[in-house]
């Protein structure tokens, strides 16, 4: 008998102990959960990306406004450091993703829009390093316009991804994607013109050689921007 009553006393202890274990346990779980979402949030390692690559623009546009064939090779190394980051960068927000269970989005979509803002810091540096490769020593007029269209291609994807957390509710995220088609469209008539001043203007063989090379760079750089903006637009349809 006595032992009966203890038994019961510890199986009433143990009942009235469980919702508190069990809350406990869900608190936990909930604050692992949200600590795991803090510290990797895909749109902040988005955002850190398309930083860079502006970064990378303000450097070439700088080289471009005030250039120098003498520091050309001191510039690439300067550019190539920020490329290398954002590789380093990219690595780790790939890393972070093999071990994640659940992603605010598609984990294609992320993949898929890490190397696009990657791809358009390359591209920005291999305009450098063909200006370096074939020895230029004064720009065309052409591209240096070019060279503005695609720092605020840069920048207008910069404003997307800082936008892009918020895509379920933003009314301004699809007018941002409009904007850097507009500004590829732009950069596709300066090509269009550029190329067609280089090949009816009088001009040695391997200047036209040359920048036929460095302009198909450029308008790459735009039409990078644009496939990353083209990613965002996919999502936003896949969740609509």
């Amino acid at each position: 008998m006595f032992a009966s009553v203890i038994i019961y006393n510890c199986y009433i202890k143990i009942q009235l102990l469980t919702p508190i274990v069990l809350t406990v346990t869900k608190d936990s779980r909930k604050e692992t959960i949200m600590a795991r979402k803090k510290e990797n949030n895909y749109f902040e390692m988005f955002v850190e990306a398309v930083t860079y690559s502006c970064q990378a623009a303000d450097m070439l546009k700088e080289d471009f406004l005030n250039f120098d064939p003498a520091q050309l090779a001191v510039h690439i190394e300067s550019l190539h450091n920020i490329e290398h980051t954002a590789d380093i960068a990219k690595h780790g927000l790939l890393e972070k993703l093999m071990k994640e269970f659940i992603t605010p989005i598609d984990r294609e979509d992320i993949l898929e829009l890490s190397k696009a803002l990657d791809d358009v810091t390359d591209s920005l540096e291999d305009v450098l390093l063909r200006l370096y490769m074939f020895g230029i020593t004064s720009l065309r007029e052409d591209a240096i316009s070019f060279v503005s269209i695609i720092n605020d291609c840069c920048y207008s994807l910069k404003k997307l991804m800082l936008e892009f957390e918020n895509f379920r509710k933003s009314k301004a995220i699809k007018e941002m994607i409009i904007d850097i088609n507009h500004l590829e469209e732009t950069g596709d008539r300066l090509y269009t013109e550029a190329m067609h001043r280089l090949y009816t203007e009088p001009a040695d063989a391997v200047e036209i050689l040359a920048w036929t090379t460095i302009y198909n760079r450029m308008e790459k750089c735009c039409d990078k921007c644009e496939d990353a903006a083209d990613v965002v637009e996919a999502v936003l349809l896949k969740y609509s």
